[in-house]
């Protein structure tokens, strides 16, 4: 079963796990597990190419933490800071440290490492894009400066990992309101979020891997607001067969479908291929 959690709630969760731990800790506990499923979906990390998107809050402190260990292991590894007046400071120090480099997106208003950055360029060459542009806190569609990134992006064809969830989409609701990224995977961090397992956002986030930060202790009182069950769960439902069984052993299946005047579901549920 895949359970999600509110905003608030993890929220809640993550600050209680912090004042437990040294500084930092957490925000390596997720870049590392973010590292591991980029490497996992690029197949080889040695001699490619990898372009964060980074914004200004944790989830770019994430992207540049993930940065960093995928440098280690000899990834070429370009940031595009969004706001690089606002950048987390450990992450991008990380990132330069390994091997990485930084450049501002063509809107922001610094210039870093001496010329403008050409961010298709960099798009069309990229074997993988990581999106941690805005986090769980987001709300709304994307900027107008952000669009632009993601718009080229989609016209680079290149695939994105999203840190956490995917760009643009409510992580409480699933609403999508305006301009949103479109991820092949989304790795999330301590908790599933609504918006992850709900429509319309659910088809922005790709495939989900959840990231154990250790958040589970602070959740074991909390209600979940949304709960998928996943094919594991159904399966457990059915009795499994025996030596002795037969079809009226194993119970019947019932069908509420359609309605005497439309009956139409209710045939197309019951009729044999």
């Amino acid at each position: 079963m895949r359970d999600a959690y509110s905003v608030q709630t993890v929220r809640a969760a993550e600050r209680e796990l912090m004042a437990r731990l040294p500084a930092g800790t957490l925000m390596r506990r997720a870049a590392a597990g973010l590292a591991a499923a980029c490497a996992g979906m690029l197949g080889r990390v040695y001699g490619t190419r990898i372009v964060l998107l980074v914004g200004s809050g944790d989830n770019g402190g994430d992207a540049l933490f993930a940065g960093a260990y995928l440098a280690r292991r000899g990834a070429g590894v370009t940031a595009v800071l969004l706001s690089p007046e606002r950048v987390h400071a450990d992450g991008l120090a990380a990132l330069r440290a390994a091997g990485g480099r930084a450049v501002a997106s063509p809107t922001a208003h610094t210039v870093l490492e001496g010329v403008p950055a050409d961010v298709p360029a960099l798009l069309r060459r990229a074997d993988l894009v990581v999106d941690g542009i805005v986090g769980i806190g987001g709300r709304g569609g994307l900027r107008p400066d952000a669009v632009e990134i993601t718009d080229a992006v989609a016209a680079a064809g290149v695939p994105v990992v999203a840190v956490d969830l995917p760009s643009g989409v409510d992580a409480d609701t699933g609403e999508v309101r305006g301009v949103a990224v479109r991820a092949a995977a989304t790795v999330t961090f301590g908790a599933y979020k609504p918006g992850l397992l709900v429509d319309p956002a659910r088809e922005h986030a790709g495939a989900l891997r959840l990231v154990d930060i250790g958040l589970g202790p602070y959740l074991e009182a909390a209600e979940p607001v949304v709960r998928a069950a996943q094919h594991a769960d159904v399966a457990a439902l059915l009795p499994r067969p025996s030596a002795e069984s037969d079809k009226y052993r194993r119970g019947v299946v019932g069908v509420a479908a359609g309605s005497a005047r439309y009956p139409g579901a209710a045939v197309l549920a019951v009729e044999n291929g």
